[in-house]
């Protein structure tokens, strides 16, 4: 049924109750009910149907209008993030591609052993920030972040897309039900666990990593991404080349979570984000 068709049936089911009654009583109640009766009985008439098809109808009509809010929510992010990747594929993407060739011609020019070696630094450097900018492109263009599907199936997919063909196993304890979070805490959540599961892809050389995420308190959670890689100490992981961390950590502190990174040499990483209750 159509929205449409929903108002129209609204407006116009207590005129129609009301005519039919007012028919039926006159035609075929009259010798049996008096009038004092049959005005009382009109107004009872209509409350009763309200109570029963017209509550069920602004049920449904509450249903459409939230349907529709959801999908103008889920096209303006989808436009924002389609703007957003263009702007870096046409700015910062282009840069870098630019900067990489004009490494390639001072390469093949002399050079002491001391600036071949800052070269190819830069050259490591630029191809890591390169790579980060184009995976961020894929995911502001990717459909599978989305606020319309099950949270479990969206984490689901992330991580299968970018673990795939890697060794790695995943293992999912998502006990976040639905609605704990709006929109744009759901979308900034899975951001920074699709970041931390390409972190482990990256970097991790894990066989194993374990996506935890469960109510923490009245209003808050609690979700980790764990694996059982080679770590890392800590001044390597807040480097100024760890450009996924600092995205992780800026988008947990735009939504005022707690974010945490802990990792050892040969102990894995733990990545936490927390909203509301005590830390771990």
């Amino acid at each position: 049924m159509s929205y449409k068709s929903l108002k129209f049936l609204i407006l116009w089911i207590p005129t129609i109750v009301v005519g039919f009654w007012e028919y039926v009583r006159h035609v075929f109640l009259l010798p049996y009910i008096s009038m004092e009766l049959g005005n009382f009985l009109a107004p009872v008439l209509v409350f009763l149907f309200t109570l029963t098809l017209l509550r069920g109808l602004f049920a449904k009509l509450e249903q459409m209008q939230e349907a529709l809010q959801r999908e103008r929510v889920s096209k303006a992010a989808f436009q924002q993030r389609e703007q957003l990747a263009r702007e870096l594929h046409d700015g910062i993407s282009q840069s870098l591609f630019l900067l990489s060739v004009k490494l390639d011609k001072l390469e093949h020019s002399d050079l002491n052993d001391d600036a071949r070696q800052t070269t190819v630094q830069i050259r490591q450097t630029v191809k890591h920030v390169y790579e980060d900018v184009r995976q961020s492109i894929a995911n502001l263009q990717s459909p599978s972040v989305v606020v319309d599907v099950s949270w479990l199936n969206a984490i689901h997919s992330a991580a299968y897309d970018l673990l795939q063909n890697s060794g790695v196993r995943v293992h999912l304890d998502w006990q976040l039900p639905e609605g704990a979070l709006t929109n744009k805490q759901l979308v900034e959540l899975q951001a920074i666990i699709r970041e931390a599961l390409m972190n482990v892809r990256k970097y991790a050389q894990a066989t194993e990593v374990q996506v935890i995420s469960h109510e923490q308190g009245e209003a808050g959670f609690y979700c980790e991404v764990r694996d059982n890689g080679v770590g890392a100490p800590p001044s390597e992981l807040e480097a100024k080349d760890r450009y996924g961390v600092r995205m992780m950590r800026d988008r947990a502190e735009q939504m005022g979570w707690a974010f945490d990174i802990r990792s050892a040499e040969r102990k894995g990483t733990t990545v936490l984000i927390e909203s509301g209750g005590d830390r771990k």
